[in-house]
């Protein structure tokens, strides 16, 4: 997985919104932040989106547009369980972003 210029663009935009932030550290270890599901293991294949939506206290609409972002800039993965999405961290992207900052600053 190589980031080109755009990439970092995508993601540095994702990261510019405290929400999103928030999102990221809550995932980072979902046991601490979230509630067993019914469907789907907390850490193997994420929190559903619903639970994100009710955290942080937005509707499901504005939460799946914090997620659709964090998804398109690679920082999350979505995995679907019968009708829900669950989210959780793409650590191997997020240390390639983080490599190709402290490389460039």
């Amino acid at each position: 997985m190589n980031l080109n210029i755009t990439d970092l663009e995508t993601a540095l935009r994702a990261l510019a919104s405290d929400r999103r932030l928030i999102i990221l550290e809550w995932l980072k270890d979902p046991r601490a932040h979230f509630r067993e599901q019914v469907d789907g293991d907390l850490v193997d294949d994420g929190v559903c989106g619903v639970f994100i939506a009710e955290k942080l206290g937005v509707s499901q609409p504005t939460a799946s547009e914090h997620l659709r972002v964090l998804v398109a800039a690679g920082l999350l993965r979505g995995k679907r369980i019968k009708q829900w999405t669950f989210y959780k961290r793409d650590e191997e992207r997020i240390a390639e972003l983080k490599r190709w900052i402290e490389r460039a600053v």
